[in-house]
Formats: structure tokens, sequence, C-alpha cells
């Protein structure tokens, strides 16, 4: 399957099945996330894995209550280094969270390239994150996604026109 193909028939998937998830496909996965590109190449992430019953039903709650997530075998939380990213991203801001979801873009990419599902999790309680697992200050949580074989096939949710998204030379409304 081409990139084009992987990106056009990923969906945001909500219902899982149990199926635990080959070690040696995990590593894919995480090497696509590690692969990704950042600013000044400074790779400012982390990535939790989630295997835990209890702790995934735990992020569940965290997360507005979404507890799809749990149903899934692994959640991936993906956190950023503010401190460690470049700094003057459009002479404005750090990158760190463009960064984070460029790998986690890539994980995703690869997850369904695998046959495995994910679903962008941006709907969750950060502090209640931190706290579940630890994490320090300083370190930003920027997004959760359960991973798993999909037990649905969602319907494609459509796309607007190319022309409606790509300018030339200038911006148009």
């Amino acid at each position: 399957m081409g990139v084009l193909d992987v990106i056009k028939a990923r969906r945001s998937v909500r219902v899982y099945k149990g199926d635990s998830i080959p070690e040696e496909v995990l590593a894919r996965i995480m090497e696509a996330a590690r692969n990704a590109p950042s600013g000044k190449n400074l790779q400012p992430w982390k990535f939790i894995l989630v295997r835990d019953a209890e702790k995934r039903m735990q992020l569940a709650e965290a997360s507005r209550k979404q507890y799809f997530m749990a149903e899934a075998p692994l959640i991936i939380v993906a956190c950023g280094y503010p401190d460690r990213s470049y700094q003057r991203q459009g002479n404005y801001m750090a990158s760190w969270s463009i960064d984070v979801s460029i790998a986690v873009d890539h994980l995703m990419l690869q997850a369904q390239e695998e046959g495995l599902g994910t679903c962008w999790i941006g709907a969750f309680d950060e502090v209640e994150v931190k706290t579940l697992l630890g994490i320090p200050k300083g370190v930003k949580v920027l997004a959760l996604t359960p991973l798993g074989y999909p037990d649905e096939a969602p319907a494609h949710r459509g796309r607007r026109d190319l022309d409606q998204v790509v300018c030339s030379e200038r911006y148009e409304d």
C-alpha cells in the first residue's frame, strides 16, 4: 500500500478487539514515531505505553469518560518537552506541539499500515493524566491514542475539495 493509500484509509476507531499487539508490530509503529522530523532535529518527545487495564480505564476516565479507549490493549500517551524544542518556530513560538503532532501522525499512519486502529484523543485533563503516569513538571501531554485491532469499519467522513484548501502565490479566500 502506498503512503497516500494509507492516509486515505486511516479512520478514527472507537471499537477495538482485545487481541494483543505483537511486539515487532509495536516496535515498527514506535520506530515510525521516532523517525518523525522535528525543529532542529531536537526530537522533544516521549511516549508512554500503557498496557495495564486499570490504568487504561483511569486514562479513559481522565479523557472526558471516553471509555472506548480502555477497550484497546494499549494506550499511547504522547508527551513533549517545551524547553527542549526549537524556540523560534515562526519567530513566535516553541515547536514542541508541532513536533510531537508529526510524530503521533507518523505512528498512526504506521498503525494503519499494520492493520491497527487509533483515535487522536485531545479531550483530556492534563493534570489527571500527569498524576496517573508520574509525568514531571515541565513535560506537557499533547495527545493520547488507543491502539488495537479495530472491531468496526468507520465510514469515510469526507474532505473539502482541494481548491478550497489550496491557493497559489498568495492567500485567497
